[in-house]
C-alpha cells in the first residue's frame, strides 16, 4: 500500500509532534466513517502505522500505547486492527529479513491487551498464533477446524433410507396407492405421512420423491396429488431439483423418458408449484443445439432449392445419392429425448397455453410445431378452443360433426363462444401452429368454414359501431389465410376436398385481397419454411417431368397429374407452366385441354399467376428491333383467351390490369382484352374478310355468329355472360371503351418516343381494333337498361371525356338503336294498328323523340360555322345508323340457310352418326335455319321503315342556302373519312349511304362532285392511315368504284340511277347580267370520260406513292390497291403503268424489306390475272382514233402523254416523265391569272354554286368559260372530220409547243439574269406589257380583229410544210436547258395541300387535267402568290410599284372583258364561218368529258403567256433587244388567236342558253 498518509516527518518528530498529528488524523478518519466515508482510509492508516514498527522506524511501546488509544474511538477498532495485523501477517511470511518478521510479532504480542483472542484465532494463520502462544501446536489446531466444518456441513442427520429399513416407506406406498374413491382427501394422507416420517424417521425429501413416483403412476388423479404435494411441501427449489434430477436420469442416449413424467412436471408447472425457469435448467437439450440444428435443417432445405437451378452432371448426382444414404444411416442412432419438446406436449394436451407458449418463444419459429406430436397437440387444443363457436356458426347443414369433450382444467383456454373470442388465443395458437396446420385436416377444414361464416356476417354487416372490430377481425382472418391456410396446403398431399373448401372462404374476400396472398403465398412463404423448400423442389421436378411429356395424345393422363400436383402448390406448378408457354406457344393447346382436373381454387390461382407474368418488370414487351410485340406476350395472350373461356374463372383481376395499364399510357396489354372477347363473345376483328363474311356482317346477330367470322363460334353464351358480368359488377365497361378511345390517339403522341413507326401504327390498330371488338361486345349483349345507364350522352363522351367523335358516335350508336326499338315497342302497344303505314309512322315518331335531344346535343361538337353548310340532323342520322339498317343481305341469308340444308343432308346420309345424334344435330341445323329466316324478315321490316323515315327526312338534310362545294367538303370531312376508315363494315356504310342520299334524289347533294373529291386525292390520306385503315380505306373506295363501274358499265343502269338525278345535274350560269339558271343532267359518255379521268388520278397517286421509296406510303398505296384490284385498273396502259412500279418495288425491296416485297409480289400476281379483263382506252371511254401518221395506232392516252410530242408519247411506260412534270409547273403557275384575263365570257357547268373567300368572283368566270367550251365541243362532236381540218388542228398543236418552248427558255433565261442587269430589262418589260394589253383587244376596232385572222392563217400556210417534217421525224425534248432549280420547284409543286376540302380542285395537277371544267385550281392560285412573294423578297425596292401594276392591271382587265364580250357577238359568224370544220378531233385525246387537244393546247398558251407577264416584272432576263421583239411578236399573235377562240366561245354559249330558255 502505497504512504500517503504517514509523512516521513512525523516518524522522525514523533514523540515532539508526529504522534499528536497521527492521532488527529485518526480521530478525523473516524468522524468521517460516521458520515459515510470509506473504513479503508483508517485501515491504511493502521497500516502505515504498524509498517514503520516492522521496518524497524518507530519503538515498539511508542506505537503499542497509540494503537491503545485509538481503540477508543471505534467499536469495531480491534476488527479492523485484526484485519490489518492479518495482511501484515501474510506479507512478513514472505519477506527474507527475519528480523521484520519478529518485529510484527511483538508488535501483535503487545496488542493482546486490547485485542481479543478470538478475533485474533479468526484472522491469523495457524503457525503465527503458535508463535504468539494462543495455541499449542498449529497442527493440531488444522485438525480440530476441520472435524468442526465437517460435522457442521456434511454430516447428515440419521434419517431412515430406503435401502436401510423399509416398513415405513411401505406403509407410506400403501398409504399413496390407496383407493381415492371415497372420502380420502389429501389432508387426511398428509397426517398420515407425518405420523409415518416421525414414526420410522423418515427421510421428508425421500418422502417427497415418492409421492413423485406414485403420482407419475397414478397421473389420473391429479387433483388429489397436487393439493397434496402442495400441502406437503415449503419450498418450490427443492421440488424441482428432485424433478430435475429424475428428467436427468433418462438423458443417456437410447433412454425414453416417460410421459408420465412430463405430464407431473407439466401439472406441477400448470399449477405454479415450480417455476418454468428452475426446471428448463435441468431439461436437454441446450437451447443452443436446438438452434444448431434448426441452422442444419435450413441449410439443407436451401441446397435443395439451389439444385433447382443448378445443372446435375450425372457423376455429381451419384454422389449426392450415397451423401443422402450416409446422413440416413446417421439418423438411425437415435439422439436423446428432446425434453423440452416432451414437456411442451404435456403442456398443451391439458391446456397450459401460457407455459406453452413461453417454451416456444424460446426455440426457433416453427421448429417446436414441426414435430408432428407437437403439432397434433396443439391442434387438438385448438379443437377444443373452437368447438363451441364451430357448432354454432361453422357446422355446415346436415352435418352432426364429431362431439369434442372439453378439458376438465378450469385454468385451461377458455372456449370461443364468438368471433370475437378467437382474438383471446386462437388466433395466437394458430400462428405457432404455421404450416403444420397439414397434419389436421379437419381442423383445417374448421378454421376455413369459421372464415367463411365470418366473411357471410362482415358482409351483412351494417353497424358502423361494430365496423372497427369487425374489420380488425378480417385483418386477423387474412393473415391466418396468409401464414397458416395456405402454406398447410402445401404441405398436404393433393388434398382436392381441402382446395375447394378454402376456395368457398376465399370467394368471399375481393380479388385483390386474393392476389395478395397469392402473391405471399408464391414468392415468401416457401422460401420461410424448410419444409416448404423441399415441397417446392419436388413440385417442380414434378412439373418438369409431366410438361416434358405433354402431347395432344396423352391430355388426359397428364391432365390428371396436373391436377394432383395443383392441388396442393398450384402456383408453383402455373408458375412453371407459364414459363414454358412463354419460350413454346404450341404448348398453348394440349395445356388448356390437361386443366380439366383443376379445383376452382386452382383456377383463381392460374389467373393470377398469368396476370403475374404479364406484369413481370424484367420482361421487355418489344422484341429486341423494337418493330412487333414479343412472343412471349402473344403466347400469353393466347392462353388467356382460351382458359378464360374455358374454364370458369374470374375476369375481374386481368380486366382491372388492363385498366390499369390503359391509365398508365400502356396499351401493349390491350393484345390480351382481344384475344379474351375474341375467345369468350367469338367476335372477331380483322380487316381480311372476305366479301362474303362482310355481307353477313350486315345482317342480324345470328347471321354475323354464322357468316361473319373466320372461326365457327358457338357455346359462347355462358362465356359472354361471365364477361359481361365481370364487366358490369366492377364497373369496367365504359372506363375501359374511354381509355381505349384516349388511349388510341395518345399511342402516336405518349407511347411514340424513340419507337419505330411501324410498331406504333401497330399499337394504334391494336387499340383501335380492341374498341371496335369491345364495343361490339357490349351493344351485342348489354341490355338496353345497362347500357344507356352507363354510356352517357353524346355531347358528355365528347366534351368531358375528350371522346373523339368517331369512337363516340360508335359507343352511343346501340344506345340510340335501343332506345328507338324500346320507344316504338311502347307506341306499338299503345295505339294497336297493324297496318304497315301505320307502323311505319309510328316508327317515324319515335326516331324523332329519341334522336332530337341528338340532334341538339351535337351541335356543339362543332363551330357553328359547321351548321351552315350540314344540318344536325343529317349529321346524326349518318354517325347512327349502320349498315343494318341500309340494306338487307338476301344473298348472305340464303347463303347460310342452303349451307344448314346441306349440313340436314349430309347428317342424314352418314350411317356412321348415333340415331339419337342425328336428330339432335338435325334439330339444331332446324332451329339455326328458322332463326335465320325469321331474322331476314325482321330486318327486311326495319329496313323499310328506316329507308321510309329517310325519305321524309332527306329534304331538310342539307342547306340550301349553302354552297353544293363546302356542303360536300364538310361531308366528306366530318362524316364520311373519319367513319370510313374506323372498321370494314363502316368503310362499306360510308359508300353505300353516299349511294343511298343520291337515290334519295337529296336536294343540294352533288354526288358527281362527292365521288370526284374521294377518287382525285388519295395520297395523303393513303399516306396518313397505318396499316390496318389501310385496309378500310380500300375496302371504302374499292365499294365506291364498284358503284362507278356499275353505272359506267351500262348506259341504261346509269340512264336509270343517275340520268335525271339532281346528284348528276350540272347548273349554267351565265357570267352576263341575266342570272338565269340552267340545269342539264350529265350524259353517258361525258360521264364515262369523267370515270377515265378518276381512274388517271388514282393511277397518279398510286405511283407516286410507290416512287416516294417511304416504308409506310408504299405499303399502304399496295394495300389499298389489293383492295380494290376488283374494280381497278380497268384500262390498260394505266394497269401497265402500275405494273412497271411495282415490278421496281420487287427488284428494290426484295433484300431490303421483305414485307414489302412480299406485299408487292402479292399485288404483281393478281394485277397480272386481271390483265385479261383490262381494256384500251378508246373502249374505256369514247375516244376518236387520231390522225395518221401523227401517232401509233397502239398508243393509249395514258397519264402524262396529252399535249405532248409524238416523240414524248413513246418514252414508253413511265407515264410521269420529266414532260409531264415541266408542263404541270407551268399550267399551274399561269392557269388562275389567264383565266382572270379572258376576254369572252366563259361559262361551265359547275357542281357547286359556292365560291372561296377572295376568288369567287374568278372561279365563277371560269366555270362559265368551261361550259362554253363544252357546249362547243359537243356541238363539233356531230360535225363532219375533214383531213383539211385536221391537218390544221395539227399545225395549230405545233405552233402552240413551239410557243411553249420559248416561254420556258425566256423564264429560265430570266431566272439566270444578274441583278445588275435588271434595270436594263424593264424597259423591254414595259413594252411587251403595252403590247400585250393591244393583243387583249383592249379599245380594238373589230376591223383589226379580222385583219389579225387573216395574217394568222398566212402564216399558218408558210409553216405547213416545216410542220410536216417535225411530224414525220419526232424528236425527245431535251431536258439540258431546264435548271436544277426549275426541277425543284417542279418537285415541290408535286405535292398539293392535304386538304379534302381542295382535293377536287388539285385535279389540274397534272397537265392532262389542266383543263377540268369542273373545279377550279385554288392552290395553283396560291402556288403563284407565294412566288410572287419570293420575288418581293428578293427584290423588296420595287415590291410596292409591281403591286400597283398588277393592281392597275386587273382592272383594266376586267373592264376589258365586258366590253370584249359584247364586241365578240357581233363577230361571231363571220368566225364561224372561217373556222367551219377546224375542231373535228377536238375529243381525240380529251382527258375529261369536256376536253379537247387544241383547247388544251390554246389554254395553255394563254396560262404561260400570262405567268411570263406577271414574272417578267421581277425576274431577272438576259435575253437581247432582238429576242425581245420577236418575243413580243409571237405574243401579240397569240393573243389575238386567243381573242377569237373567245368569241367563239362566247357566241356558242349564247345559243346553248337561247336552246335551254
Amino acid at each position: 500500500m502505497a504512504t500517503l498518509i504517514l509523512a516521513g516527518e512525523w516518524v522522525k518528530n514523533w514523540e515532539k509532534s508526529g504522534k499528536h498529528q497521527f492521532v488527529q488524523l485518526c480521530k478525523g478518519l473516524t468522524e468521517k466513517i460516521d458520515h459515510g466515508c470509506r473504513i479503508k482510509d483508517i485501515q491504511a492508516a493502521l497500516y502505515e502505522l504498524c509498517w514503520q514498527v516492522v521496518q524497524g522506524n518507530l519503538k515498539l511501546d511508542l506505537v503499542a500505547s497509540v494503537l491503545g488509544e485509538m481503540m477508543e474511538l471505534r467499536d469495531d477498532m480491534p476488527s479492523i486492527l485484526a484485519d490489518v495485523f492479518s495482511i501484515l501477517d501474510l506479507e512478513t511470511v514472505a519477506l527474507e529479513e527475519k528480523h521484520k518478521r519478529d518485529h510484527y510479532i511483538q508488535l501483535v504480542g503487545a496488542c493482546l491487551v486490547f485485542v481479543p483472542e478470538a478475533i485474533l484465532k479468526e484472522r491469523l494463520d495457524p503457525e503465527t498464533l503458535e508463535s504468539l502462544g494462543l495455541i499449542k501446536q498449529a497442527h493440531q489446531f488444522n485438525q480440530k477446524i476441520v472435524k468442526i466444518k465437517t460435522k457442521l456441513f456434511y454430516k447428515q442427520q440419521k434419517f431412515n433410507l430406503l435401502r436401510e429399513e423399509n416398513e415405513g416407506y411401505a406403509k407410506l406406498i400403501t398409504e399413496l396407492g390407496q383407493d381415492l374413491s371415497g372420502n380420502i382427501t389429501s389432508h387426511i394422507v398428509l397426517e398420515s405421512i407425518k405420523s409415518l416420517i416421525g414414526c420410522f424417521n423418515l427421510d421428508p425429501n425421500r418422502v417427497l420423491d415418492i409421492i413423485l413416483e406414485v403420482y407419475e403412476s397414478r397421473s389420473d388423479q391429479d387433483e388429489f396429488f397436487l393439493s397434496l404435494i402442495k400441502s406437503y411441501m415449503c419450498e418450490a427449489l427443492t421440488l424441482c431439483h428432485i424433478l430435475g434430477f429424475k428428467f436427468k436420469f433418462y438423458q443417456e442416449p437410447n433412454e425414453e423418458t416417460p410421459k408420465s413424467l412430463y405430464h407431473i412436471a407439466a401439472a406441477l408447472l400448470h399449477h405454479n408449484l415450480i417455476e418454468l425457469e428452475d426446471l428448463y435448467v435441468h431439461l436437454l437439450p441446450l437451447d443452443a443445439a436446438i438452434v444448431e440444428e434448426h441452422k442444419l435443417v435450413i441449410s439443407e432445405a436451401k441446397q435443395i432449392a439451389r439444385k433447382l437451378v443448378m445443372v446435375v452432371v450425372p457423376s455429381d448426382k451419384s454422389e449426392d445419392k450415397e451423401k443422402e444414404k450416409e446422413k440416413e444411416e446417421d439418423k438411425i442412432e437415435q439422439p436423446p429425448d428432446n425434453q423440452k419438446l416432451g414437456l411442451l406436449e404435456a403442456l398443451l394436451r391439458i391446456g397450459d397455453w401460457h407455459h406453452a407458449q413461453s417454451i416456444m418463444d424460446q426455440m426457433p419459429p416453427f421448429y417446436a410445431t414441426s414435430h408432428k406430436f407437437i403439432a397434433l397437440a396443439l391442434c387438438q387444443l385448438l379443437h377444443l378452443t373452437v368447438e363451441p363457436l364451430y357448432r354454432g356458426a361453422g357446422l355446415p347443414k346436415g352435418a352432426r360433426g364429431r362431439v369434442m369433450h372439453p378439458l376438465q382444467n378450469k385454468r385451461a383456454p377458455k372456449p370461443a363462444e364468438s368471433f370475437e373470442d378467437l382474438r383471446r388465443e386462437t388466433f395466437s395458437m394458430l400462428g405457432y401452429l404455421g404450416p403444420h396446420l397439414a397434419h389436421d385436416a379437419i381442423l383445417f377444414a374448421k378454421i376455413v368454414r369459421l372464415g367463411k361464416a365470418f366473411m357471410k356476417e362482415y358482409q351483412s354487416n351494417e353497424n358502423l359501431d361494430n365496423k372497427d372490430k369487425m374489420e380488425v377481425l378480417l385483418s386477423c382472418f387474412l393473415s391466418i389465410a396468409d401464414q397458416v391456410l395456405l402454406p398447410s396446403l402445401s404441405l398436404m398431399e393433393c388434398n382436392a376436398c381441402m382446395s375447394e373448401e378454402l376456395w368457398g372462404f376465399f370467394k368471399l374476400f375481393p380479388y385483390h385481397h386474393r392476389y395478395r396472398l397469392y402473391g405471399q403465398w408464391k414468392n415468401e412463404t416457401y422460401s420461410s419454411h424448410p419444409l416448404l423448400v423441399k415441397v417446392k423442389a419436388n413440385t417442380v421436378e414434378g412439373a418438369r417431368y409431366i410438361m416434358k411429356r405433354l402431347t395432344k395424345e396423352n391430355v388426359k393422363q397428364s391432365g390428371r397429374q396436373i391436377g394432383k400436383l395443383s392441388h396442393s402448390n398450384p402456383t408453383i406448378l402455373f408458375d412453371y407452366m407459364l414459363s414454358q408457354i412463354q419460350w413454346y406457344d404450341n404448348l398453348i393447346g394440349p395445356v388448356v385441354d390437361s386443366l380439366k382436373y383443376l379445383t376452382s381454387l386452382n383456377y383463381d390461382v392460374l389467373a393470377y399467376c398469368i396476370i403475374e407474368a404479364l406484369a413481370n418488370p424484367e420482361k421487355e414487351k418489344m422484341k429486341h428491333d423494337d418493330t412487333t410485340i414479343s412472343s412471349w406476350l402473344q403466347s400469353l395472350a393466347s392462353l388467356c383467351g382460351a382458359v378464360f373461356r374455358k374454364y370458369p374463372i374470374e375476369l375481374a383481376g386481368l380486366l382491372q390490369y388492363v385498366t390499369n395499364q390503359l391509365k398508365a399510357g400502356k396499351s401493349f396489354d390491350l393484345l390480351i382484352l382481344k384475344e379474351v372477347v375474341q375467345k369468350m363473345a367469338g367476335i372477331e376483328v380483322t380487316d381480311d374478310m372476305t366479301l362474303e363474311q362482310l355481307e353477313a356482317m350486315t345482317g342480324g346477330e345470328q347471321l354475323k355468329a354464322e357468316g361473319g367470322y373466320f372461326g365457327q363460334i358457338r357455346n359462347t353464351k355462358k362465356s359472354s355472360q361471365r364477361l359481361k358480368d365481370a364487366l358490369l359488377d366492377h364497373e369496367l365497361a365504359l372506363p375501359l371503351c374511354v381509355l381505349m378511345v384516349q388511349q388510341r390517339n395518345g399511342v402516336v403522341f405518349l407511347e411514340s418516343g424513340e419507337k419505330d413507326l411501324k410498331l406504333v401504327g401497330h399499337l394504334y390498330d391494336q387499340c383501335h381494333d380492341t374498341l371496335v371488338q369491345f364495343g361490339g361486345f357490349l351493344a351485342s349483349n348489354l341490355s338496353t337498361e345497362d347500357y344507356i345507364k352507363r354510356v352517357p350522352p353524346i355531347d358528355v363522351l365528347c366534351n368531358q371525356f375528350h371522346t373523339p367523335h368517331d369512337a363516340a358516335f360508335f359507343l352511343s350508336r346501340p344506345m340510340y338503336a335501343h332506345q328507338i326499338s324500346s320507344k316504338y315497342d311502347e307506341l306499338k302497344k299503345a295505339e294497336k294498328g297493324n297496318r304497315q303505314q301505320q307502323k311505319v309512322q309510328k316508327y317515324v315518331a319515335a326516331c324523332e323523340q329519341v334522336m332530337t335531344p341528338v340532334h341538339e346535343a351535337v351541335m356543339s361538337l362543332h363551330p357553328g360555322r359547321v351548321w351552315e353548310d350540314l344540318r344536325p340532323q343529317f349529321y346524326a342520322t349518318f354517325w347512327s345508323l349502320t349498315m343494318y339498317d341500309l340494306a338487307v343481305p338476301h344473298a348472305a341469308y340464303e347463303r347460310e340457310v342452303n349451307k344448314l340444308k346441306a349440313q340436314i343432308k349430309a347428317i342424314d346420309e352418314n350411317p356412321e352418326i348415333p340415331i339419337n345424334k342425328k336428330k339432335k344435330e338435325k334439330e339444331r341445323c332446324t332451329a339455326l335455319q328458322e332463326k335465320l329466316q325469321e331474322e331476314e324478315k325482321k330486318q327486311l321490316e326495319h329496313v323499310q321503315r328506316v329507308l321510309h323515315r329517310l325519305k321524309l327526312e332527306k329534304d331538310k338534310w342539307l342547306m340550301t342556302k349553302s354552297t353544293k362545294n363546302e356542303t360536300i367538303t364538310k361531308f366528306l370531312q366530318l362524316c364520311l373519312f373519319p367513319r370510313c376508315t374506323f372498321s370494314s363494315i363502316d368503310a362499306v356504310y360510308c359508300a353505300r349511304f353516299v349511294e343511298l342520299v343520291h337515290q334519295q334524289m337529296t336536294p343540294n347533294f352533288c354526288t358527281l362532285l362527292c365521288y370526284d373529291r374521294v377518287f382525285s386525292a388519295i395520297i395523303y390520306t393513303v399516306a396518313s392511315c397505318t396499316e390496318n385503315e389501310s385496309h378500310r380505306y380500300g375496302r371504302f373506295l374499292c365499294c365506291m368504284l364498284e358503284t362507278v363501274t356499275r353505272w359506267h358499265s351500262d348506259r341504261a343502269v346509269y340512264e336509270k340511277e343517275c340520268g335525271n338525278y339532281p346528284g348528276f345535274l350540272t347548273i349554267l350560269r351565265a357570267s352576263g347580267f341575266d342570272g338565269g339558271q340552267q340545269a342539264n343532267p350529265l350524259d353517258y359518255e361525258n360521264f364515262r370520260h369523267v370515270v377515265h379521268k378518276w381512274h388517271y388520278m388514282l393511277t397518279k397517286a398510286s405511283v407516286h406513292c410507290l416512287e416516294t421509296g417511304d416504308y409506310t406510303h408504299i405499303r399502304n398505296i399496295l394495300i389499298v390497291l389489293i383492295k380494290i384490284l376488283p374494280c381497278y385498273p380497268k384500262v390498260l396502259n394505266l394497269g401497265q403503268a402500275l405494273e412497271y412500279r411495282v415490278h421496281k418495288i420487287c427488284l428494290k425491296e426484295k433484300e431490303k424489306r421483305p414485307d414489302l416485297y412480299a406485299l408487292a409480289m402479292g399485288y404483281s400476281g393478281r394485277l397480272k390475272s386481271q390483265k385479261l379483263r383490262m381494256v384500251p382506252e378508246n373502249e374505256f371511254h369514247h375516244k376518236e382514233p387520231p390522225a395518221r401518221n401523227v401517232t401509233s395506232t397502239s398508243q393509249q392516252n395514258g397519264p402524262g402523254n396529252t399535249g405532248k410530242p409524238a416523240a414524248a408519247m413513246m418514252k414508253g411506260d413511265d407515264v410521269f416523265s420529266e414532260d409531264a412534270d415541266r408542263g404541270k409547273d407551268k399550267s399551274q403557275t399561269t392557269k388562275i391569272v389567264n383565266k382572270a384575263n379572258s376576254a369572252a365570257a366563259k361559262v361551265t357547268a359547275s357542281n357547286g354554286n359556292g365560291a372561296l373567300n377572295s376568288t369567287k368572283i374568278i372561279k365563277e368566270r371560269d366555270d362559265k368559260e368551261k361550259s362554253g367550251k363544252e357546249k362547243k365541243e359537243k356541238k363539233e362532236k356531230t360535225a363532219g372530220s375533214t383531213p383539211d381540218t385536221k391537218a390544221e388542228a395539227r399545225r395549230e398543236k405545233l405552233r402552240e409547243e413551239r410557243a411553249g418552248k420559248d416561254e420556258r427558255a425566256l423564264r429560265e433565261g430570266k431566272e439566270k439574269t444578274p441583278k445588275a442587269e435588271r434595270d436594263k430589262v424593264k424597259p423591254e418589260e414595259k413594252n411587251k406589257d403595252d403590247k400585250a394589253k393591244a393583243g387583249n383587244g383592249e379599245s380594238v376596232e373589230p376591223s383589226r380583229e379580222r385583219d389579225a385572222i387573216k395574217e394568222l392563217k398566212n402564216k399558218e400556210k408558210a409553216e405547213r410544210s416545216a410542220v410536216a417534217v417535225s411530224r414525220k421525224s419526232p424528236v425527245p425534248r431535251s431536258d439540258s436547258a431546264e435548271t436544277e432549280r426549275d426541277h425543284k420547284r417542279r418537285k415541290l409543286d408535286s405535292h398539293s395541300s392535304p386538304s379534302h376540302s381542295s382535293s377536287v380542285k388539285d385535279n389540274s395537277i397534272d397537265p392532262k387535267e389542266s383543263t377540268s371544267k369542273y373545279h377550279l385550281n385554288y392552290i395553283a392560285l396560291s402556288r403563284s402568290k407565294s412566288r410572287e412573294r419570293e420575288l418581293e423578297k428578293i427584290d423588296p425596292e420595287n415590291a410596292i410599284g409591281r403591286k400597283e401594276k398588277r393592281e392597275e392591271k386587273e382592272r383594266k382587265e376586267r373592264k376589258r372583258d365586258v366590253v370584249a364580250g359584247e364586241r365578240e357577238a357581233s363577230l361571231e359568224p363571220k368566225r364561224r364561218k372561217d373556222e367551219n370544220g377546224t375542231n373535228s378531233s377536238k375529243n381525240s385525246q380529251s382527258e375529261s368529258p369536256c376536253d379537247s387537244p387544241l383547247s388544251v393546247e390554246k389554254e395553255k398558251s394563254k396560262r404561260s403567256k400570262s405567268s411570263s407577264k406577271e414574272k417578267g416584272e421581277s425576274v431577272k432576263t438576259e435575253r437581247t433587244s432582238t429576242g425581245g421583239k420577236k418575243e413580243s411578236r409571237h405574243d401579240k399573235e397569240k393573243k389575238e388567236k386567243r381573242d377569237s377562240s373567245g368569241g367563239k366561245e362566247e357566241k356558242k354559249h349564247h345559243k346553248s342558253s337561247d336552246k335551254h330558255r
